[in-house]
């Protein structure tokens, strides 16, 4: 089958879904071209060694790949995020035509909506289906982010969207969501029960995986004899990562809270812990990818949260997949799908979205887990990843859906 996969990001960018599903479909045989932009994210510069050109194109045994030119931005200007994703919609939708024809369907990865600009010009003048991957719940990712106006700015945005988002959930043959309750979400937007399959997603299996922990590991994160709760990934609004700061500091001594990654709410909580005077909550800044798996081996549980936002049920941070494939026992603070799965499989513990008090019960909870209790809690994780989430569950489910497609399209 020859595919098409359009996706803002692809690698070397660290948003390894559409690529890994890219290299997975092409090991199986099918011939796979990929449309993305030149790398920028997340710092919003061009990656070293890659130059804004027109005519990109890279081949390998495995997929071929298309990069067009794009507004490199991701910092906290609104106007210039907007131009970053309209510019790929722009560029994506000119390239599309000549680079994907004579493919049989084409995968899409959701967000942003713009990536799909492309895909439904081609079911236009060919009829070529489209496979939409939702990752995150729009308007609600924007709506809620620092970013978006207020008032009635505000809601005039989130209508608008909702509405692309209708007509996107209308216009796919096939919907992938990450969660049960994204399902029901996109369901009663719109979309066609029977189009709508959850796949949960995967990790890079390359880099999260069971490990031992180091001296250096240890060291890293300053281990000091104590159990080590980590929050890995981005300190931004929809993770109110103020709650879990106000939660270490009502249990104290027991435990410490350690923050790895940054983002727009860093300066918050840097400020917050300084203010509530505590001396279990550490920031240790970014790492780089390669690191992680030892830091995750070094901390004894990692850190889930987000924001109490009904949009935010079904969504499913990446950092989950990642802590379970290492082996990691999660602790979650959030309402829907992440709490549910971690608390049902027994990967962890789990308590209501930005509840400190409820955080802080199960943060003494976890520190006062013998090293069995905690080592029973490590494996039931990495065996729900690896029936569940794993990179090739995930596959057998996207391809199936992509062949179904592609035999329906077959017949007109």
């Amino acid at each position: 089958m020859k595919v098409g996969l359009v996706s803002q990001w692809y690698a070397p960018e660290p948003v390894f879904i559409a690529g890994n599903l890219a290299d997975e479909l092409a090991a199986r045989g099918h011939e796979v071209k990929v449309l993305t932009a030149f790398p920028n994210y997340p710092n919003g510069r061009t990656y070293p060694g890659f130059r804004q050109r027109w005519r990109h194109v890279e081949r390998s045994t495995g997929p071929t790949v298309r990069r067009v030119p794009i507004y490199p931005s991701h910092d906290a200007s609104a106007a210039r995020r907007a131009a970053n994703l309209m510019s790929f919609a722009a560029t994506s939708l000119a390239a599309a035509p000549r680079f994907l024809a004579g493919i049989d369907v084409v995968y899409v990865f959701s967000p942003p909506p713009t990536a799909y600009a492309a895909p439904a010009l081609l079911r236009l003048l060919r009829g070529v289906p489209a496979l939409l991957h939702v990752q995150d719940m729009w308007p609600e990712s924007v709506t809620g982010s620092a970013m978006a106006p207020g008032g009635v700015a505000g809601r005039i945005l989130g209508h608008g969207i909702s509405g692309v988002m209708r007509r996107i959930y209308h216009s796919a043959a096939q919907i992938a969501v990450i969660s049960p309750s994204m399902a029901d979400l996109v369901i009663d937007r719109g979309a066609d029960p029977s189009k709508v399959r959850v796949v949960w997603n995967w990790t890079d299996e390359t880099l999260f995986r069971p490990a031992p922990a180091t001296a250096g590991d240890l060291a890293a994160i300053g281990h000091r004899g104590r159990p080590v709760v980590m929050f890995a990934g981005n300190l931004g609004p929809l993770q109110r990562v103020s709650t879990a700061v106000r939660a270490a500091a009502v249990v104290g001594p027991v435990l410490d809270l350690v923050f790895v990654g940054s983002g727009n709410e860093e300066a918050e909580a840097r400020q917050l812990a300084a203010e509530l005077g505590v001396d279990n909550v550490r920031f240790l800044g970014r790492r780089t990818p390669q690191e992680m798996a030892g830091l995750y081996a070094a901390a004894d549980f990692q850190l889930v949260t987000l924001r109490d936002m009904p949009g935010l049920r079904g969504t499913v941070p990446s950092k989950l997949q990642a802590a379970l494939a290492s082996g990691a026992p999660v602790i979650v603070s959030a309402n829907g799908d992440c709490a549910d799965l971690v608390a049902a499989s027994g990967a962890g513990l789990a308590s209501p979205a930005e509840d400190v008090t409820a955080l802080a019960a199960q943060f003494r909870r976890a520190a006062a887990l013998s090293e069995a209790a905690r080592s029973a809690m490590s494996q039931r994780a990495l065996a729900v990843y690896r029936e569940r989430m794993s990179l090739r569950v995930g596959a057998d489910h996207i391809e199936d859906m992509l062949l179904k497609m592609g035999r329906r399209g077959g017949k007109r």
